[in-house]
């Protein structure tokens, strides 16, 4: 299928002859400077001074961009703010497949970049196009950061249908676009915003916008997406007190909504908060087993879809000490005693009210919090059972 690039210049990363003056903009950029002195302190004084030019002398690509600016800002935080990260990619390798790269959302920011540096370490030949929503890019210096990260615009917000519908299929025709003529991987959440309790699952609606473009039946355009289910997993989510957070303030006002403000304090809390060890994990790719769904049609093929996708990526969770602990505080019943220790259950125990005591609301209710933060790190627990158990019957 032929496309006009020129069609997805309003949603698309930069191009690579657009990179030299993109970077020159964004280093000009006092309040991208000021932020990244805010936000980022501990960075070493290259990041922060006149020297930083000096880093992107020959940086024409944003490929480039990643590898000399990115990756090593990603890097830094990985060593304060987890004790570890792993890569396990049975089925994918390095080659000339390019693959798209469908994932539960743990971190607005994060989950795209931490895979472009596992990526680029395990010798794949190119790293992400990272599918972000509007709605994040409320300044300009973040338009063209992410731009630079090879960010493509999801638009949100629209108002009608027919407005949502058009959107939707020219990031279709985009993604196809950059599989199979740019030869690019993308990266896309598998569903708007964060399962705010962790438990993670697909909407129908990706992976029918993922139809609108390319050529054939739906089974044939989805294989030539090359969809690899991965699996975020993060032993102490840093957001998990602002979670139970909205979850009270939406309980207690059904019209509470989060401000710009909120979202970057979010952004500022996922980013530089303390992960623990972090697992990335994926399935093999999707086209190994589409066939088998080929007789379903319209949304039964899109539901059946989505929850094949979700067992594949639960199956993958990397379950740590605070998940058992937290499923079995919250049911009361130690049956999971035998995945942790005595000692193990203090700290967390003492993590789980150390969280409480950040919320800061007028009317907090402990009992409630709790329960929510148990909850989020229980239902990876339960979601993997489910769908392990769901594999043995099948």
């Amino acid at each position: 299928m032929q496309y006009d690039p020129s069609e997805f210049d309003d949603i698309r990363p930069f191009n690579d002859n657009e990179v030299k003056q993109a970077v020159e903009d964004l280093l000009n950029d006092s309040q991208f400077q000021r932020i990244l002195k805010q936000v980022m302190p501990f960075l070493p004084r290259i990041f922060r001074n006149g020297a930083i030019r000096a880093m992107f002398l020959g940086v024409n690509s944003t490929l480039k961009f990643q590898i000399r600016f990115m990756q090593p800002l990603v890097k830094i935080l990985l060593r304060r703010c987890s004790t570890g990260y792993s890569f396990s990619h049975p089925g994918i390798k390095p080659g000339a497949e390019r693959y798209t790269f469908i994932s539960n959302h743990r971190d607005i920011v994060l989950d795209s970049a931490i895979l472009d540096v596992l990526l680029h370490d395990h010798k794949f030949p190119t790293t992400c196009e990272i599918a972000i929503g509007d709605n994040l890019l409320i300044y300009p210096w973040i338009r063209s950061l992410v731009r630079l990260n090879k960010a493509f615009v999801v638009h949100r917000g629209l108002t009608t249908s027919r407005e949502r519908f058009a959107s939707s299929q020219k990031m279709s025709r985009y993604m196809h676009f950059a599989i199979t003529e740019k030869k690019e991987n993308i990266w896309i959440a598998q569903r708007e915003g964060r399962a705010k309790d962790s438990s993670d699952h697909t909407q129908d609606g990706v992976l029918r916008m993922m139809t609108l473009g390319g050529e054939g039946t739906p089974i044939e355009r989805l294989k030539e997406m090359n969809i690899v289910p991965l699996t975020i997993s993060y032993e102490y989510d840093p957001c998990d007190y602002l979670k139970a957070m909205e979850f009270q303030q939406k309980r207690d006002n059904p019209e509470w909504k989060k401000s710009k403000q909120d979202d970057l304090d979010n952004m500022k809390t996922g980013i530089l908060g303390q992960k623990g060890h972090i697992h990335y994990a994926t399935a093999p790719c999707i086209n190994a087993w589409l066939d088998e769904y080929a007789h379903l049609e319209g949304p039964e093929l899109f539901r059946a879809l989505a929850q094949r996708l979700d067992r594949e990526i639960h199956k993958n969770y990397r379950l740590f000490p605070g998940n058992f602990i937290a499923l079995d505080l919250l049911t009361g019943v130690p049956e999971n005693a035998l995945q942790y220790t005595t000692a193990q259950r203090k700290d967390f125990e003492k993590y789980l009210q150390s969280r409480i005591d950040l919320v800061e609301l007028p009317d907090k209710d402990e009992a409630f919090l709790r329960e929510r933060i148990l909850t989020m790190y229980a239902n990876p627990v339960l979601n993997q059972r489910a769908a392990l158990a769901k594999n043995h019957d099948a």
